[in-house]
């Protein structure tokens, strides 16, 4: 899954080599036998962060963006509730943290979600705001999520 406003669809290369890299990755790995943590593809232009986690309630999972790099969240066990929305509609509740990466936003009144299931993928460019990590309508769910991180 891929959703962005037209606006941008030929700003990026969705296609390029770090992208084809990145599925390459996800299509060749034995999730089962990685742990949590880093795993380093191509230096710090592609890594992997391996997590393992139990779904929440939306309250206790905040809207998110990164600036350097795309997101793509790749489930291999589980399910979750993936919202998103434009950065642009959303109101921080904290400074960018360059370190990390990363900015938290206040929940939106107007946002988007999709439900991500074992075998699916979202890609998040820097324009839009994501909230993983959320549980579905059925309740928590234990997760095992690969999120391939792609220098812009």
């Amino acid at each position: 899954m891929l959703t962005t406003n037209l606006s941008l669809a030929e700003k990026y290369d969705y296609l390029s080599d770090k992208f084809k890299k990145a599925f390459t990755f996800l299509r060749e790995t034995d999730f089962a036998a990685l742990p949590t943590g880093n795993i380093p593809i191509e230096g710090e232009d592609i890594y992997a962060n391996v997590q393992s986690y139990t779904t929440m309630a939306a309250e206790d999972c905040p809207f998110e963006s990164h600036r350097a790099y795309f997101d793509l969240q790749y489930v291999a066990e589980g399910e979750e509730c993936f919202g998103y929305a434009p950065v642009n509609t959303l109101l921080a509740s904290m400074e960018y943290d360059e370190e990390r990466d990363l900015i938290f936003y206040e929940e939106p009144v107007e946002a988007g979600a999709v439900i991500l299931k074992k075998g699916d993928f979202a890609i998040v460019p820097p324009e839009d705001g994501h909230a993983p990590r959320r549980m579905t309508a059925a309740g928590p769910c234990k997760v095992k999520k690969i999120v391939v991180k792609i220098k812009i």
